[in-house]
């Protein structure tokens, strides 16, 4: 199940900034490193561990790109923050996972913080990426997950795209933080397809597994919005704020990731609703099914009503053969297939009678 609570945390007290030079696990394992150099629509790789460890030297024109997968060990983010001059506050948040969207300045370096929604095991989990952009020429990129999802940035970037080379450093910054938010849609897919299905199942046969997926959807949906709301935030932030390396001519790719976040805002609210809705149609179909069992059974006890009536007054068996209020259909010869007939009619007419004012 999808957790409300996941972020990681200091111990209270614990001085801003400890948590990036905390004590490294002897059995701790490090991120995998890549780095490239891009410049003039040529994307070389990087030696990526001595990037790490000595940092960006010279840089002959163009940008190089710095990324780590996975969960960084204390050794990487110490030589991380000491190759880069990274801020520790931006390490910590990159140490501990769970942390809020969000865009930091300090001093040239541009840190910003995205989540990215996936689907592992049934669940829903969210990815965390720390992006850093410093200067003009250097991006770093941190994300939390097993699997790289930037391989379509980098195929693009081998395609000779020309925004790339004119914009630098700050579109492929841009790239990588829409390919995390247009990470959501797949995800909104098959949420879509799961609110379809218990739609069919609500109205056909509900049960108390039908309630228990509505719960958990409305869990996910709720853990969604409240980690993917701030990111319409940090682009707006970054079209607002006119700081280097995001000039006015990066803004139209800006404003396209702006709307990205406006869709799947609009679609996770749409969602919530009909996950509102699939309560009160269940409660609704639960009601309508005790209602129909009810009346079945309403309707056995009136019909019996009458029969018990008529079983009720020949079972008493009064019988004297000096008294005139004696019971003489006691020695009627076919008294017996008679009453049975009766008894038939009864029901026959009753039954009628309930078909014609629609009650069966």
């Amino acid at each position: 199940m999808t957790r409300l609570f996941e972020k990681t945390y200091l111990k209270p007290g614990a001085a801003p900034g400890h948590g990036a030079h905390a004590t490294e696990h002897p059995h701790a394992a490090d991120a995998t490193v890549s780095a490239w150099h891009y410049h003039r629509e040529q994307l070389v790789e990087l030696d990526p561990q001595r990037t790490l460890r000595e940092g960006v030297q010279t840089v002959d024109g163009g940008f190089v790109w710095l990324h780590l997968q996975g969960a960084p060990s204390p050794r990487q983010l110490h030589d991380l923050g000491e190759a880069f001059d990274l801020h520790p506050l931006a390490l910590e948040d990159v140490r501990h996972q769970g942390q809020r969207p969000k865009v930091d300045f300090f001093d040239a370096q541009m840190v910003a913080i995205l989540r990215q929604p996936r689907h592992h095991n049934g669940n829903i989990e969210l990815d965390q990426l720390n992006l850093f952009v410093v200067g003009t020429h250097l991006v770093i990129s941190v994300h939390s997950g097993a699997a790289d999802p930037f391989g379509p940035v980098r195929e693009r970037m081998r395609n000779a795209n020309r925004n790339f080379n004119r914009l630098g450093a700050a579109y492929l910054a841009y790239a990588l933080m829409d390919s995390v938010i247009d990470q959501a849609f797949p995800v909104l897919e098959h949420i879509s397809e799961r609110l379809e299905t218990l739609e069919e199942t609500v109205l056909d046969q509900p049960d108390r597994h039908t309630l228990n997926e509505i719960h958990i959807l409305r869990r996910e949906l709720l853990v969604l919005r409240r980690q993917l709301w701030p990111t319409r935030d940090v682009i707006a932030r970054l079209m607002r704020d006119d700081l280097e390396p995001f000039t006015p001519e990066l803004f139209p790719y800006l404003r396209d990731a702006y709307d990205h976040t406006i869709q799947i805002m609009d679609l996770l609210e749409s969602y919530r609703e009909m996950a509102a809705t699939l309560i009160e149609a269940y409660m609704s179909a639960i009601n309508q099914r005790s209602n129909d069992v009810m009346r079945v059974l309403t309707i056995i006890a009136t019909i019996f009503i009458p029969l018990t009536f008529i079983v009720g007054i020949y079972g008493m068996n009064f019988e004297h053969p000096d008294s005139p209020w004696s019971m003489p259909e006691l020695y009627t010869y076919y008294g017996y297939p008679i009453l049975l007939g009766i008894m038939l009619a009864v029901v026959a007419v009753m039954l009628y009678l309930f078909r014609r004012r629609g009650w069966l």
